[in-house]
């Protein structure tokens, strides 16, 4: 998975983090998170410096002095539209798994530039497909952006259409 955006859900008035499948059906997951994730993941990804360590820089400094290795994340499981993570952490003893929020684990993924995966069982519940997104009143040319066509969905969505429990 990569992260493709994040933006303001204006339905929620709540950012949400868009990671896209790499590999397989290009499956989009749309993940409602905090403002300050919004900002620690968006910092990360423009590679924007701050004054002083952010909590996400203070837990990679951690990870690393205690002669660790994050390995990737794993978005895990989707419970009532929650989405729950784990940090797979290389260790001299082996490897570690801590669980996380998603908007934390991928804030810290960034930063130290390893892989988010995301389980299948959770693509399937709360995947989109790009080509499942509702199109405005006019034809979406074959070239536009999957970014646009994305935003589109999102503006014309709310939360509850992720719960699988609804």
């Amino acid at each position: 998975m990569e992260v493709l955006s994040v933006q303001l859900d204006s339905s929620v008035n709540s950012p949400v983090v868009v990671l896209r499948e790499l590999a397989g059906e290009s499956r989009l997951l749309p993940i409602l998170i905090g403002q300050p994730e919004a900002l620690a993941i968006n910092w990360a990804l423009d590679g924007t410096p701050t004054p002083r360590p952010m909590t996400h820089d203070l837990l990679q400094d951690v990870i690393e002095d205690l002669g660790a290795h994050l390995q990737r994340i794993v978005i895990t499981h989707v419970h009532q539209g929650v989405f729950y993570a784990d940090l797979v952490i290389s260790t001299e003893s082996g490897e570690r798994i801590v669980s996380g929020r998603p908007s934390d684990a991928i804030a810290l993924a960034v930063r130290v530039r390893c892989s988010i995966h995301v389980a299948d069982d959770v693509l399937e519940v709360a995947g989109v497909h790009p080509d499942e997104t509702p199109q405005s009143h006019e034809e979406v040319e074959g070239g536009e952006d999957v970014v646009e066509q994305f935003r589109e969905f999102i503006d014309s969505i709310n939360p509850d259409d992720f719960n699988p429990a609804g």
